[in-house]
């Protein structure tokens, strides 16, 4: 079982190359559990890049990412498939929303509980009890899920007519639905209006609070990032430059100069 005292996620020097350009070069970070990390940075300094290393998209080139998965076993995670980290407790968002348009709200939903099934393909063609049985748990679950984050009175619309809010907030439910306990986010809130975002805000406290999750946020909205990370690591050309607690990155010179701007110090 994961000691307390230990991170949930080590990452440890971790490069990748790209056809000669060093896209993430030597970055390190611990994630502890429970705790709500931002990754900020200008566009292009490769914080994108490292959550597609963490979540298996990507194979670090150099480096090692170690994971308390969620049977208690702390792995060695750099070359898993991202079904595979899925299975062990790693659930993800994208910039932009990759939900299936033309499938319903509860199709969505359903879809990312298909690794829960204990049932087979022959179970599938026959339909044995054990199918049905899976079936039934899956819609409930799904039913479960919907009603908890209020949108359980659109199950039936298309996710492609929804608002783009609850487009995002339905990306969420779909990630929490395999039963993750590290969520990537990759900025949430873009593309959101400043009543989205304080909505947005809301909802990530209350999904950390509601299932105990352990929280790796990239956001360019400072208002957001400031008002709900417990700490902060800052990126540049594929570098770390600053870490710390938010109050701390606000008043960091190199922050400012390559990043946030004069106008961080008064706000």
């Amino acid at each position: 079982m994961n000691d307390e005292k230990s991170p949930l996620l080590k990452v440890e020097n971790l490069s990748i190359v790209f056809g000669g350009l060093r896209a993430v070069s030597g970055f390190s970070a611990e994630l502890y559990r429970g705790e709500l990390l931002g990754l900020i940075g200008p566009n292009g300094a490769g914080k994108t890049t490292v959550f597609n290393m963490i979540s298996g998209i990507y194979t670090p080139t150099e480096g090692e990412i170690t994971f308390w998965d969620k049977w208690g076993r702390m792995q060695r995670i750099g070359k898993k498939s991202p079904a595979a980290l899925n299975q062990m407790g790693i659930a993800r968002t994208f910039q932009n929303i990759r939900l299936f348009g033309n499938l319903t709200v509860e199709e969505n939903v359903q879809v990312a509980l298909h690794s829960r099934r204990k049932s087979g393909p022959l179970d599938a063609l026959l339909r044995l009890r054990r199918f049905r049985s899976d079936e039934a748990q899956m819609l409930a679950k799904t039913h479960e899920m919907l009603a908890l984050f209020k949108i359980d009175g659109k199950k039936h619309e298309l996710a492609k007519n929804l608002p783009y809010g609850e487009q995002r907030k339905l990306e969420i439910v779909r990630a929490l639905a395999s039963d993750p306990s590290l969520l990537l986010l990759d900025e949430p809130a873009a593309g959101m209006n400043p009543q989205e975002t304080e909505e947005l805000m809301n909802l990530i406290s209350f999904i950390r609070k509601e299932f105990s999750l352990t929280i790796l946020l990239i956001e360019h909205d400072m208002h957001l990032v400031m008002g709900i990370c417990q700490r902060l690591i800052v990126l540049d050309y594929g570098r770390t430059i600053a870490e710390g607690l938010p109050e701390e990155i606000r008043q960091n010179p190199a922050v400012i100069k390559a990043y946030l701007g004069e106008d961080a110090l008064n706000g």
